[in-house]
C-alpha cells in the first residue's frame, strides 16, 4: 500500500492545502495529513482545532486521515510506515526552503521520498498567514478557505475584540 504523510501547521486550512490533498490522494493508497508544530510560528488555532477544520473540509476524501505530530516528520513517516512526504510549491522560493527539508528528511529516513506538487495558478499568493490577516481584519476570505474555516477564522476574531 502507498502510503504519504502530507505536514504542515495549516494555521488554517487552505483550499490551496486542500487543493494538494485531493491531488496526494489520487497518487496514493492512503494520505495522513499531519497537523504539526512549527517551533518558529506561534499558532492561532490550537492543534486539536487544526485537525477539526481539516476533517470538517475533507469528508469528500475517504483515504485520508489526520492526526497530530509534536516530533520529527521523518520519524513519525517510519512509525507510521509511510514511503513519501508530500509538499506543495507555489513559487521558487518555496522550493529553495523544501529541497532543504527533504535533503534532511532523506538523511534522517533512508527510506523516505518527497514529492513535490506545484499549486494551481489561482492559488499562488494564498498562505495562512495571509489569510489570518484579511480575517483579522474582517475582510472577505470566503473564496480561499472553505466554509467551515471561515466561520472558525469569525469565531476566533470576533471572541478576540471582545
Amino acid at each position: 500500500m502507498r502510503k504519504a504523510l502530507y505536514p504542515g501547521s495549516f494555521d488554517p486550512v487552505t483550499n490551496g492545502h486542500i487543493d494538494i490533498m485531493q491531488r496526494a490522494c489520487k497518487l496514493f493508497d492512503e494520505v495522513l495529513v499531519v497537523v504539526s508544530q512549527n517551533i518558529a510560528k506561534r499558532c492561532t488555532f490550537t492543534a486539536e482545532e487544526r485537525v477539526e477544520m481539516i476533517q470538517q473540509s475533507t469528508h469528500h476524501l475517504p483515504n485520508l486521515q489526520v492526526m497530530i505530530n509534536d516530533g520529527l516528520i521523518a520519524e513519525c513517516a517510519r512509525k507510521q510506515h509511510a514511503q513519501a512526504i508530500i509538499r506543495g510549491l507555489r513559487a521558487v522560493s518555496d522550493f529553495e526552503i523544501e529541497l532543504k527539508m527533504a535533503l534532511m528528511n532523506k538523511h534522517l529516513n533512508q527510506e523516505l521520498e518527497t514529492v513535490f506538487l506545484m499549486t494551481q495558478a489561482r492559488y499562488l499568493f494564498l498562505n495562512s498567514s495571509l489569510i489570518r490577516e484579511v480575517a483579522a481584519f474582517h475582510g472577505d476570505i470566503a473564496d480561499f478557505v472553505p466554509a467551515y474555516v471561515v466561520e472558525c477564522l469569525r469565531k476566533k476574531y470576533n471572541e478576540n475584540e471582545l
